[in-house]
């Protein structure tokens, strides 16, 4: 028997099928599975073909990389250059569409600023160096003979999920080690937790385009969301007739608030209150059934009076009495929640109390539905969230770690100034970045390993917010790397693998042959009856493999709310919105000038960032917009110019995240101010997520000034006095429009 053998369980797991449980009988391998059948020549899958002809382009399925999401995009490519992308219509997920910052991928690929070589810390500075010292020196700190304990490592990522997933954790496993923390400023770790306690799973299904009507608490599911291309095509078929409704409470105008049809401003922190005021009004006012709600939350619901509802949230009473009636009139409706609710102390309890309003208007199975099993957890989605950040740096400043590795998040950059996380990543002797970019991580790298950009690598991903057709999506190269010494993250990750488990991985070349067997191990039942090569051609052709996940019903339960008081600060009279926005997202995409050129969706600014102010507030400040005010909390200020516009609570001032970068190339770097640095350390008191909206400041007119600080697309937003825009009663439009 070959010292390469192993057997089929064995090869399944290190495939990432091992989840199949029962179906393995059904596997079309034989008992046991060499790695040496897996072994092939492989030649560039980007040689030119003969079809092509010159001028007209061809089309590669693939999956896009700038968010989360895992859109199925297809990328045109010409001459062997990739020009455009555009949706997968064979994609549950983007329904042949693609979002602005999908589109700047593009961008991102060709960006000048790319890092084209390993570089290593040497005296005290990055230089260059081949892939073989480059190699060797992680060998030397963290490979088999380093006799480095498996404890002192650790891995840094964003969110993972497909065959990444599986070399990362087989790695950690190799090394010894269970540290592993996943990072996203953008993420619904808090909702991810009252639905998983209060329905038995993480990530339901939200079915808008079954609602009649949609209740938002801050959920901008149109912009910075789970999914923002799959919601916005559901929610064009929650306009159509019956068209449905949209009521959006936020502390600050969304992309999905400017969409609805009734947007009203509520004072941060108290949308909880708001939703326990709107359930009693249900009861008391609307005839609704409460006995699916424990006892002691009945009992609870007469103290949130509409009158101190009222007061408390500074939204009119005949407007929560308006909200009430509507969730009651217009059924199955749907509740959301979004940061602007989630980033408070009790943050979960506010989440809770929205999700009670779903239960008690019998939602959950008609709007909200489960997403079920998923077949393979190798694979499945691992989800970042803030309470990792806070984690890794407490564990950082306790000196834990002799190695660290970090791709696919830059901790330096997010991390706000009370982690004082700068100093406790120099006391860790040796950090690895893998990154396509200098920014604020790599910077303070010991080694940065240069990545091929997602438009020339492979992979398979499988996104955490799954529509109602699961699947894994295949992500392929679309032309050659532009750097030949760049290389894929899969790739240097198997590599890595070889040098700890060259029994498991050394029959495999590279990551393409990986991925490729992978695919030849599934299960036969989930190969509709191909051969192995029939398969992986539907696979690069289609861009995903469709699976079938299992029955979970949800089970609603209700556990007791607790909504504290709101209290005033006069320290810090304003609370500080650092909001999120389709485009620059949470900083990853301000070195694309095209998505810096995309005026914001509701302020238009471009290049830079500005502070979304109230009239009233501005007026009390005495700035006008353009001027510059300065922002200061116990942690620190920012001195940004002022938009001055109605769109905003009179207690809020947001600004939005994106800018503010040390590094990170020439289109970022020294640009506009980052808020999340001056945020002060308040968590959500149930589940430890960073409290985003927490934040107190005081404001103060600043005496920095500077010509055309404040860049905007268009001109005026207000008629003066002049009709411009007539309206008509909808009945009026039905008929000329003949519904």
């Amino acid at each position: 028997m070959s010292a390469n053998e192993i057997n089929r369980r064995s090869f399944l797991k290190l495939m990432g099928w091992s989840g199949a449980g029962v179906v393995l009988s059904g596997c079309d391998l034989p008992t046991t599975v060499t790695l040496e059948e897996g072994k092939e020549t492989v030649v560039s899958y980007l040689v030119p073909e003969e079809y092509v002809i010159p001028g007209l382009g061809v089309y590669y399925a693939t999956t896009c990389q700038q968010c989360s999401a895992a859109c199925g995009i297809h990328g045109r490519v010409r001459e062997g250059r990739v020009l455009k992308v555009e949706g997968n219509p064979e994609s549950a997920i983007s329904n042949g569409k693609v979002c602005q910052m999908g589109q700047a991928g593009v961008q991102g690929h060709y960006n000048p600023d790319r890092i084209r070589a390993p570089l290593m810390r040497k005296n005290g500075t990055l230089a260059e160096v081949t892939w073989e010292e480059a190699l060797e020196a992680i060998e030397k700190k963290v490979g088999p003979s380093s006799g480095i304990n498996g404890e002192r490592f650790a891995w840094v990522t964003g969110t993972v999920s497909g065959h990444q997933a599986v070399l990362i954790d087989s790695y950690l496993s190799a090394v010894g080690s269970k540290n592993h923390f996943i990072h996203e400023v953008v993420s619904n770790g808090v909702s991810q937790a009252v639905s998983q306690n209060m329905l038995g799973e993480a990530q339901p299904r939200y079915r808008v385009d079954k609602a009649k009507l949609i209740l938002s608490f801050g959920s901008d599911f149109l912009g910075a969301s789970a999914s923002p291309v799959h919601f916005a095509t559901q929610y064009a078929k929650f306009r159509s007739a019956p068209r449905g409704m949209l009521v959006q409470v936020e502390p600050k105008m969304t992309l999905t608030g400017a969409n609805a049809d009734l947007w009203l401003p509520a004072r941060p922190g108290t949308e909880g209150v708001l939703a326990m005021g709107i359930a009693n009004l249900l009861v008391t006012e609307q005839g609704l059934d409460a006995s699916v709600l424990p006892a002691e939350v009945r009992d609870a619901l007469p103290t949130y009076d509409v009158q101190k509802v009222s007061k408390i949230t500074g939204i009119a009473v005949e407007r929560i009495d308006q909200i009430a009636r509507l969730l009651k009139e217009r059924a199955p409706s749907l509740v959301l929640v979004g940061a602007s609710t989630e980033g408070h102390p009790h943050g979960y309890h506010a989440a809770a109390a929205a999700m009670l309003l779903n239960i008690m208007l019998g939602n959950v199975g008609q709007t909200i539905v489960a997403r079920g099993g998923f077949p393979f957890p190798q694979l499945d989605s691992k989800p970042g969230n803030n309470s990792s950040l806070l984690a890794f740096a407490e564990a950082a400043g306790n000196k834990a770690y002799d190695a660290v590795f970090i791709s696919g998040a830059n901790p330096a950059y997010t991390a706000p100034k009370f982690l004082n996380l700068d100093d406790k990543l120099k006391s860790i002797p040796f950090k690895v970045v893998f990154t396509q970019f200098m920014d604020e991580t790599a910077a303070k790298a010991d080694l940065v390993l240069p990545l091929a950009s997602p438009m020339e690598d492979w992979g398979t991903y499988v996104a955490n917010y799954q529509p109602e057709q699961a699947a894994i999506s295949v992500q392929q190269p679309l032309m050659e790397k532009l750097y030949p010494t760049t290389r894929g993250f899969g790739d240097i990750v198997l590599s890595l693998l070889k040098a700890r488990r060259p029994q498991e991985y050394s029959g495999f070349e590279d990551y393409y042959a990986y991925i490729k067997n992978a695919f030849a191990a599934l299960p036969a039942e989930h190969k509709n009856g191909l051969d192995d090569k029939a398969f992986w051609q539907q696979a690069l052709q289609k861009g995903m493999v469709k699976v079938t996940t299992a029955d979970q019903p949800l089970m609603p339960k209700v556990a007791p709310i607790t909504l504290p008081e709101y209290q005033q600060d006069n320290a810090f009279p304003y609370h500080l919105a650092p909001s999120a926005r389709l485009g620059l997202w949470d900083g990853r995409h301000a070195n694309l000038p095209w998505l810096q050129e995309a005026p914001d969706q509701v302020s238009k600014v471009v290049w830079g960032s500005w502070a979304e102010m109230h009239p009233t507030t501005a007026e009390k400040l005495g700035v006008k917009s353009g001027e510059f005010i300065k922002l200061t909390s116990a942690q620190g200020s920012i001195e940004v110019p002022v938009y001055i516009y109605k769109g905003i609570h009179p207690d809020v001032i947001a600004v939005p995240m994106g800018q503010g970068h040390e590094e990170y190339g020439r289109y970022a770097k020294n640009r506009g101010v980052n808020p999340l640095k001056i945020l002060n350390p308040v968590t959500d008191a149930t589940t430890g997520e960073l409290a985003l909206y927490g934040t107190r400041v005081s404001a103060a007119r600043s005496e920095y000034t500077e010509p055309f600080a404040l860049v905007r697309f268009g001109g005026s937003e207000v008629q003066v006095g002049r009709k411009l825009v007539a309206t008509v009663r909808a009945d009026v439009l039905n008929r000329t429009e003949g519904v």
